[in-house]
């Protein structure tokens, strides 16, 4: 596995590099300050002279036994809530705001730390946050969280944040981005072919005009062409592995790119596979509904895997399916022309 490590921090740096932005070292002891009162977590930052502080919120299971695994939510969260689950409440939109303007960029919590110029655009602010959450679970146990036992989960543009915190933060066991489309799990050159055939979806070229999940960095791929980018989305659903990652996603709403997710997130799949760990991923794409809410028809599959990553018990994870007529297989000529390794 030391060919993956090394590897997974190649893909690290390019993502860094030229889409989402740098990722800021972790905080120098003694530079982070956190108290915990009722059910609040309340997390100071120091750095250079100036200081922020963001204050999650924990809503407690009325079933189980602390300390309690727990969902971070991301914005919010729209899948049901887990029963013996704690979920903590991050208000992502404090921390980097995004209004769905351009005058947006460099506006919130992390570039008050950080600078209006910083390189990170929203979604690695947020990612950011998440590290400082679990490095203040960690540091308080009176919080009653099993840090061992920490997922995240977010839909629509907080799914993208949701898949984006699993990617850059090793302690978060599972990860569920919900129908988290393009600048998710969608790929950036799957979802340009997909509007060349007439199909209304969401392309880089227009996020960069209308967003600011992602680094100006990304500007000039967005604007030229995503086929000079030494990576695609692939990469980030595969920087989880092999740690739990359910990709919850609906055929219904051409906006999306549900296409270009099952692509992206097959092609991810492989990293899994290479390491003995296909049942670690899976994929759900429902028939379908209005934007994120939860059918029922998904129910059974979350269940397994919040009871397998977060209380340890023996399910069946192994989940490929949706409702589209999509198909995808590695090798693909088109997209994906590589065999899968065998990593050991």
């Amino acid at each position: 596995m030391a060919d993956w490590a090394c590897r997974k921090a190649e893909m690290s740096v390019l993502l860094q590099q030229d889409e989402l932005g740098t990722l800021p070292d972790d905080p120098s002891p003694g530079s982070m300050q956190v108290s915990f009162s009722g059910h609040t977590l309340t997390i100071t930052v120091t750095e250079q002279g100036k200081s922020i502080t963001f204050a999650p919120t924990i809503t407690y299971p009325t079933t189980g036994t602390a300390p309690f695994p727990a969902l971070i939510a991301m914005g919010g969260i729209s899948i049901p809530t887990p029963a013996g689950v704690a979920i903590i409440n991050f208000n992502n939109e404090a921390m980097a705001n995004q209004d769905s303007s351009p005058a947006s960029r460099g506006v919130g919590l992390f570039f008050n730390l950080f600078g209006s110029d910083a390189s990170a655009g929203a979604m690695m602010a947020w990612a950011w946050a998440v590290r400082r959450i679990m490095d203040a679970l960690e540091q308080t146990p009176a919080a009653r969280i099993n840090t061992a036992k920490v997922g995240v989960s977010g839909c629509s543009r907080n799914g993208k944040g949701a898949l984006i915190a699993g990617a850059f933060e090793p302690r978060l066991v599972l990860t569920i981005p919900q129908e988290s489309g393009s600048g998710g799990t969608d790929s950036w050159r799957i979802s340009d072919f997909v509007l060349s055939t007439g199909i209304l979806t969401q392309t880089a070229s227009e996020i960069v005009q209308e967003n600011v999940w992602l680094s100006t960095n990304f500007n000039q791929f967005a604007t030229t062409s995503v086929n000079k980018l030494p990576f695609d989305h692939h990469f980030i659903g595969a920087m989880v592995a092999p740690r739990g990652l359910f990709v919850i996603d609906q055929v219904g709403i051409d906006w999306l790119g549900p296409s270009s997710s099952w692509g992206a997130m097959i092609s991810a799949r492989a990293a899994f596979t290479a390491m003995g760990a296909s049942d670690s991923m899976g994929i759900s794409q429902a028939a379908s509904h209005n934007h994120c809410a939860f059918p029922t028809s998904q129910q059974a599959q979350l269940t397994a895997f919040i009871n397998k990553f977060l209380f340890d018990e023996q399910t069946d994870t192994n989940i490929v399916e949706t409702a589209g007529n999509f198909t995808f297989v590695i090798p693909n000529a088109q997209f994906a022309p590589w065999s899968i390794p065998t990593l050991t």
